[in-house]
């Protein structure tokens, strides 16, 4: 597997055609809730496993801290360490950045997968596009904890 830094719009159509059949097909998020305003201002990260896009992410930075979004694998690839590649990655990315803490909105289905990766839960159940979620909160430098 190699997680690629988008740099050019062919490998963020590749982003968007996964994150299409995952959120959009899969689950029924609307299309102009999945693809959204923010998609300039965030770094993309695209999962390929033998030149097929397997997995996304995005990362972007608010407030001073690292949002970790949109991260998806293909049906067929979960449970591959897919998902654990992507995340590694953009944690990666966000240490290069300075970065020192890392929030996302989990569906609750895959909170075990997040808290695997050290993420704590920091809030109450919320919907978002009809879907249950939490926030969690990881720190990447050693000397934090949520």
């Amino acid at each position: 597997m190699n997680l690629i830094h988008v740099t050019n719009n062919e490998e963020l159509e590749e982003v968007y055609k996964v994150r299409k059949v995952v959120f959009v097909d899969e689950q029924n998020v609307p299309l102009e809730e999945e693809i959204d305003d923010l998609e300039e201002e965030s770094a993309h990260f695209l999962l390929q496993d033998d030149r097929e896009s397997i997995g996304a992410g995005r990362f972007r930075v608010v407030e001073g801290y690292g949002k970790v979004e949109r991260i998806c694998v293909l049906k067929h690839k979960r449970k591959s360490g897919a998902g654990r590649a992507i995340m590694e990655g953009i944690e990666a990315y966000a240490k290069k950045e300075g970065i020192e803490k890392l929030k996302l909105n989990a569906q609750t289905h895959a909170i075990p997968f997040y808290e695997g990766l050290g993420y704590d839960v920091v809030s109450e159940e919320f919907l978002d596009a009809g879907i249950p979620h939490k926030s969690m909160v990881k720190y990447i430098f050693e000397h934090k904890r949520a």
